[in-house]
C-alpha cells in the first residue's frame, strides 16, 4: 500500500470534501478505504449526507463490473445515510457479489423505509419467488404501489406467486384439518376426514405437533437438540406450523454446521428464544436491542428481529449456537478469553457464509488496521464484551483470525482440547504454552501478519 492510501486509511475522520475530491478523480479504491474506518456519528448530519453521496456515485459507477467493491462502497454510503438509491444499489451489489441474505435485508429495510418506491416491493418479491417463497412473494409485491412503474411487472409475478402460496395453503389446511379431529372438532363444511391406513408392513410414523402455549404467552416447541420458545403473536395454526418448520430446519442447520467444523457438537439441549426487535428491547433493554443480533446468555440462545427468517438470522444462530456448544464442551462458568469465545463463533459463522474471511469490508478495515499498527491487542479483547470496544467489527474480526492461526495450527481438534483443559481449571496462558509453544504475544504478532497479507 502507497504512503498515500495509508495516510488516508489511517486519517480517524477524513474531511467531507476528501471525498468529494476522490469521486471526481473517480479512485473509488481510495475513496473506500478513506472512509472504510470512518464512524458516521463523528460526523454532524450535513456532513455525512455529504459524505454519503460520492460513496453512493462509486456504488452505482461499479455495481456492474466490480460488484464487490460496489458493494463495499454502497455499505459504507448507507452507513454514513440510509436512501432510498444506496439500498437499492447496495442490494444490487450485494446480489452481484452473492450475497443474498444482505440483500434481503436491505430490500426490506427499504420496503419500510421507503414504501412508496416499487422497486424494494419487486426486487424482493423476484428474491423471494427465486427462493420458492411464495407467500413471502405475495406479501412483498402487493406492497408495489398501484401508480408506481413496476406495478405491471408486480402484477404478473403476482400470479406465480399466489400459485406458490396456494400449495402451501393446502398443505397448512389438511394440518388444521388434523389439528381440529384431534381437538374432537366437526371438519369444516360437514365432511369427514379420512384416517391413512398402513396395508404392509413397516414402521408406523404419527403426524407431531411439537408446540405447546404457555402461562406467559410463548409458544414451546422441543426436540432432542432444542427447545424453541417465541411469542405467539396472533399467527394462526398454519402459520405456526410453517415458521416452526423453518426455524427447526434453520437449527438443524446450525447443529450440522457446527458438528462439520468442529467436529462436536453440544449434546444436551438448549433452550432458543426468538424475539421480534420490539420484544427483544422490552426483554433485554434498548442498548442490547441496538447492537446485538443475537445472544447467548442465561443458557439460553437469545434471536433479535427473528420475525423473519433472513440468512442474516441463520447465521447469527450459527454463532450463538457455538457459544452453547462452548459453554457445554467447556463445563459452563468457563474462564475463557473473550476473543476465543467471540473468535470461534465468528469463524464458524464466517464459513457457513461461504469465506474463511470476513466480508470484504470488514476485511479492508482488518488490513488496514493491521498495517498501520492499529489492531486491538488480544489482552484487550479477552474479557470485555467485544461489542463495548470502539470498533466491534474489527474487535470480532481480530478474534476470528486468532482463531483461526490456531485452528490452521492443529485443527479444531486441538483447540478444543485446550478449552476443556480451561474448563478444567488450567490458565488460559498455561493451556496455549502447553498445547501451542506460544504466548498471547506471540499470537498477536501472527495475527498481525496474517491480517495485513490477507
Amino acid at each position: 500500500m502507497s504512503p498515500h492510501l495509508l495516510a488516508l486509511v489511517l486519517a480517524a475522520s477524513p474531511p467531507p470534501e476528501r471525498a468529494q475530491q476522490l469521486a471526481q478523480q473517480k479512485a473509488w479504491e481510495e475513496l473506500y478505504l478513506a472512509y472504510a474506518t470512518a464512524s458516521p456519528q463523528d460526523y454532524p448530519e450535513p456532513q455525512r449526507k455529504t459524505i454519503a453521496k460520492p460513496l453512493l456515485k462509486g456504488c452505482e459507477a461499479l455495481v456492474a463490473g466490480d460488484a464487490v467493491m460496489a458493494y463495499s462502497l454502497g455499505e459504507r454510503a448507507v452507513a454514513f445515510e440510509e436512501t432510498a438509491p444506496g439500498l437499492k444499489c447496495l442490494a444490487r451489489a450485494a446480489l452481484g457479489s452473492d450475497q443474498r441474505g444482505t440483500a434481503e435485508e436491505a430490500l426490506r429495510k427499504g420496503l419500510e423505509r421507503f414504501p412508496k418506491e416499487g422497486a424494494f416491493g419487486l426486487e424482493l418479491g423476484k428474491l423471494l419467488l427465486e427462493d420458492k417463497d411464495g407467500p413471502g412473494a405475495v406479501a412483498a409485491l402487493t406492497r408495489v404501489p398501484a401508480g408506481a412503474p413496476q406495478a405491471g411487472l408486480a402484477r404478473q409475478l403476482l400470479q406465480k406467486a399466489r400459485g406458490l402460496a396456494s400449495e402451501a395453503s393446502q398443505a397448512r389446511s389438511q394440518a388444521e384439518a388434523i389439528e381440529r379431529q384431534m381437538n374432537g372438532e366437526a371438519p369444516a363444511g360437514g365432511g369427514t376426514l379420512q384416517h391413512a391406513v398402513a396395508t404392509g408392513p413397516g414402521e408406523t410414523q404419527s403426524t407431531g405437533y411439537g408446540s405447546s402455549l404457555g402461562a406467559d404467552g410463548m409458544r414451546t416447541r422441543i426436540n432432542r437438540r432444542f427447545v424453541v420458545k417465541y411469542f405467539n403473536n396472533n399467527r394462526d395454526f398454519g402459520q405456526r406450523a410453517d415458521y416452526e418448520g423453518r426455524i427447526v430446519a434453520a437449527l438443524d442447520e446450525a447443529y450440522e454446521h457446527t458438528r462439520t467444523m468442529l467436529g462436536e457438537a453440544r449434546e444436551s439441549p438448549v433452550d432458543v428464544v426468538l424475539y421480534t426487535r420490539e420484544e427483544f428491547r422490552t426483554h433485554r433493554g434498548e442498548a442490547w436491542a441496538n447492537v446485538a443480533a443475537g445472544l447467548y446468555a442465561d443458557q439460553a440462545i437469545r434471536i433479535n428481529d427473528a420475525a423473519e427468517l433472513t440468512q442474516r438470522t441463520k447465521a447469527t444462530l450459527v454463532h450463538e449456537y457455538v457459544h452453547a456448544a462452548l459453554d457445554e464442551i467447556c463445563g459452563g462458568g468457563h474462564q475463557l478469553p473473550t476473543w476465543l469465545n467471540e473468535g470461534l463463533a465468528e469463524y464458524v459463522e464466517w464459513r457457513y457464509l461461504g469465506s474463511e474471511g470476513p466480508p470484504r469490508e470488514v476485511a479492508d478495515m482488518l488490513q488496514a488496521a493491521a498495517r498501520g499498527n492499529k489492531l486491538p491487542s488480544l489482552a484487550k479483547l479477552s474479557r470485555d464484551m467485544l461489542v463495548r470496544q470502539a470498533n466491534p467489527a474489527l474487535a470480532y474480526a481480530t478474534s476470528a483470525t486468532a482463531v483461526r492461526e490456531l485452528i490452521r495450527r492443529g485443527g479444531t481438534s486441538k483447540l478444543l482440547t485446550l478449552v476443556r483443559d480451561v474448563g478444567q481449571g488450567t490458565r488460559f496462558d498455561q493451556a496455549l504454552l502447553t498445547h501451542y509453544g506460544l504466548d498471547v504475544a506471540r499470537l498477536d504478532e501472527d495475527v498481525q501478519f496474517a491480517a495485513s497479507r490477507r
